[in-house]
């Protein structure tokens, strides 16, 4: 499939959902299996040997982990609902096919593939603290709350990386079959996306004109952090050689994660945030591919 077909199937892919979202809503149950199938084929693409952690993660892990917090409490200020909705644009990990729009646009892929896998432990690790503390488990005790999180996100994030080893190590040539289809990821991805827009929109609507205001702040909320970790990695990148793959590395994200987790564990709304973040990222990534197309820096 050509790049600039690539590039259209994610904002039809949200419109389809958008448009069709009394079907897709319904198929949300299938996101946890989605989200696994991604991440299982990114970490077939990686063996032990080649996971190189570079000095260059720990900066954009830290900004990743503790600009969450620090996004959480100056928005939050103002709403907790839109501390929510810009914590999970923050914290939420990498996406799965953001190494193959890194490749794209002339970056290191495994530098990236290396990164989702990075901050998706993290996250898996991390997570469980910020919940405990926001959204629908913040009534709770706090070790309950955060052991609910863990015993459901930690699975979901680490399960597929200790699957990939044992694939290399026991059945290598069915690895090497899931290597060869990596191209699936990004329709997996594409499928997710449906799914979730549809999920997000039925939510929408169901709550009527009475939140028009909320969504638009979220929304206006994700763009500035899109925009913000972009920048940040692309700088935090350049000073190691590498501004487009830290740039993907800590701007790209997860979303079909993010809206997950926030319907999940945060107020219902919050996945607004995270959905915008759709729209302003692969907006970023489309006028990415089309100066690389130009010949442009």
């Amino acid at each position: 499939m050509s790049q600039q077909l690539r590039t259209w199937l994610l904002p039809l892919a949200m419109v389809a959902g958008g448009l069709a979202y009394p079907f897709f809503a319904r198929l949300a149950f299938l996101m946890p299996y989605l989200i696994f199938c991604m991440l299982l084929i990114t970490c077939c693409d990686l063996s032990p040997g080649e996971l190189r952690f570079k000095r260059v993660y720990w900066t954009l892990l830290g900004i990743q982990v503790a600009g969450a917090a620090a996004v959480y409490v100056a928005a939050g200020a103002f709403s907790p609902l839109l501390g929510e909705g810009a914590m999970i644009c923050v914290l939420a990990p990498t996406a799965t096919a953001a190494a193959v729009i890194t490749g794209m646009l002339g970056g290191s892929v495994a530098f990236t593939a290396t990164y989702t896998l990075a901050s998706s432990l993290c996250v898996a690790v991390v997570s469980p603290f910020f919940f405990a503390h926001a959204g629908a488990l913040a009534d709770l005790p706090f070790w309950e709350s955060a052991g609910t999180v863990f015993r459901q996100v930690m699975p979901l994030l680490v399960a597929p990386l200790l699957c990939a080893f044992a694939l290399e190590r026991f059945l290598p040539a069915a690895r090497r079959a899931v290597r060869r289809a990596r191209v699936l990821s990004y329709y997996l991805w594409v499928i997710s996306l449906t799914i979730v827009s549809g999920k997000t929109v039925s939510f929408i609507v169901s709550q009527g004109d009475k939140s028009l205001r909320e969504e638009i702040g979220l929304a206006l909320a994700a763009l500035v952090a899109c925009v913000a970790q972009f920048l940040l990695g692309r700088r935090v990148g350049r000073r190691h050689g590498d501004a487009v793959s830290a740039g993907q590395s800590l701007g790209q994200k997860n979303t079909v994660l993010a809206i997950w987790m926030a319907q999940a564990y945060l107020h219902p709304l919050a996945s607004v945030a995270p959905a915008a973040y759709v729209l302003w990222q692969n907006s970023i990534n489309s006028l990415q591919l089309w100066l690389r197309q130009r010949g442009k820096r």
